[in-house]
């Protein structure tokens, strides 16, 4: 999990950097048989799988809430807003604290793979064809070309707040009533 946090840390321009040179820089993961990637800007660190406490009466990729150094955070599975089909967490099993509109979440990823550098120019839109049969698609925004491989990017947003309009930050909602 160290190096993984130095290689995030190298790429986000933490030493001093401006967010112009986190521009085409994706954190890239596996979940099932395909590689995903967000742009690094929505990423604040990599942690441990640890213990989720549940919340009753959520939607089943909503897996509960983590207490991170004080801030309580939900945390989605990937594989399950994916409906791929549910796996058993392991050590590779991390979870991808991001940051989307104001919103801290945990992603339940299962393996994190990268960060892998993208030129514009090698993002492709996402093909329209077979779209019905995965639902994970409609979160892709592109198809990432690297070397002989691709890595579906994703729209974070999309992944959080689509067929899901409600706030997921409990702080927020608390603020709001």
């Amino acid at each position: 999990m160290d190096e993984t946090n130095r290689m995030l840390e190298q790429a986000d321009g933490s030493e001093g950097l401006s967010r112009d040179t986190q521009e085409g820089k994706y954190m890239t993961f596996k979940s099932g048989p395909e590689y995903f990637g967000l742009e690094i800007k929505y990423v604040q660190q990599i942690i441990q799988f640890q213990t989720i406490t549940k919340i009753p009466e959520t939607e089943d990729y909503i897996k509960g809430l983590i207490n991170l150094r004080g801030r309580i955070i939900p945390v989605v599975d990937v594989r399950t807003r994916f409906k791929q089909g549910a796996c058993e967490y392991n050590e590779k099993t991390c979870i991808l604290v991001i940051n989307v509109k104001s919103t801290t979440v945990g992603l339940i990823v299962e393996q994190i793979a990268e960060v892998a550098e993208i030129k514009k120019e090698n993002i492709l839109p996402p093909p329209s064809l077979g779209r019905a049969e995965k639902a994970h698609h409609k979160y892709v925004y592109g198809i990432g070309k690297v070397g002989n491989t691709v890595k579906l990017l994703l729209d974070p947003e999309k992944l959080l707040y689509d067929d899901d309009p409600a706030d997921m930050d409990p702080a927020k909602k608390g603020e709001e009533e």
